[in-house]
């Protein structure tokens, strides 16, 4: 079983009070694993009473800023607070690999002055682990409890952007989506799952300067028709856009994937929603 899925953030790139930037923390056991780094990951994982020295593995979805900002926090963190070993750190090969090796460059000021001070040794640079992103599911990380799977989604013009499936060894199954439109990859990835954690936007409020972000994300009545059909037993909406600030804001989320044909379990996230999640 896996223990819990955690909503660290559910914003989007512009600051919504409330909302931290993307992510996902999956729990099994004592294995934990956290999907995408967006702004306040790190406090947000604080509140959850998570310290990031216990993450077994962060997974990136894509090389948006929104979902990145925090991991030099996770890296850096985890160092001041005493870990020596490096994290794996999962993500599609491409401007990730650029990234992963730039992502502490701009602190080492802060490390050669922290180390002059402290006299403990370097950061632990992270394991990255990259993976040609493909239309085919594979496998990219495997743990004590978890296995991760990974499958190349459409966000273009961001290029590339995956999704995970997140199993457990008891057979129980998580998909987060990362950002993309409703596709046949995730519909495929998240056949029978029993918790999809997928963006939503809702086109009719995007305001005119901005109507570009519903081409390359998930409306939500098209996401209520892939998950029914998809055989999705629940579904949490998160990266909402544009983010509700009220209660009939949340409700027309809802309302929007239920004019899709979604009639299973359904939420729309906010920071720290936490599910159990069994087969």
């Amino acid at each position: 079983m896996i223990t819990s899925v955690t909503l660290t953030g559910t914003g989007t790139p512009l600051p919504s009070p409330g909302r931290a930037g993307a992510g996902t923390l999956v729990r099994c056991g004592e294995e934990l694993i956290q999907i995408d780094a967006g702004r306040g990951t790190v406090c947000r994982l604080a509140d959850l009473n998570v310290s990031v020295k216990e993450l077994d593995a962060l997974f990136l979805t894509h090389h948006h800023s929104d979902h990145l900002m925090a991991v030099p926090d996770v890296l850096i963190t985890r160092w001041v607070l005493g870990a020596t070993e490096p994290l794996d750190v999962v993500a599609p090969a491409g401007p990730l690999t650029r990234f992963g090796r730039q992502v502490l460059d701009l602190w080492d000021d802060d490390e050669r002055v922290r180390r002059l001070h402290t006299g403990r040794a370097a950061i632990p640079r992270p394991s990255w682990l990259e993976f040609e992103p493909s239309g085919s599911v594979q496998r990219v990380w495997t743990g004590r409890n978890l296995t991760v799977e990974a499958v190349k989604v459409e966000h273009e013009p961001v290029d590339p952007a995956v999704a995970y499936r997140v199993t457990a060894t008891d057979g129980t199954v998580v998909v987060v989506s990362g950002d993309t439109r409703v596709c046949g990859q995730v519909a495929d990835l998240a056949q029978g799952a029993d918790l999809l954690v997928h963006e939503a936007v809702r086109p009719a409020l995007i305001g005119s300067g901005r109507t570009y972000i519903a081409e390359y994300h998930a409306d939500c009545v098209a996401l209520g028709g892939m998950a029914a059909k998809a055989g999705v037993r629940r579904l949490v909406l998160t990266h909402l856009e544009p983010s509700p600030t009220t209660a009939e804001e949340e409700r027309g989320f809802a309302d929007d994937v239920r004019a899709g044909g979604f009639e299973g379990e359904l939420h729309v996230g906010h920071d720290l929603w936490t599910m159990e999640v069994s087969a």
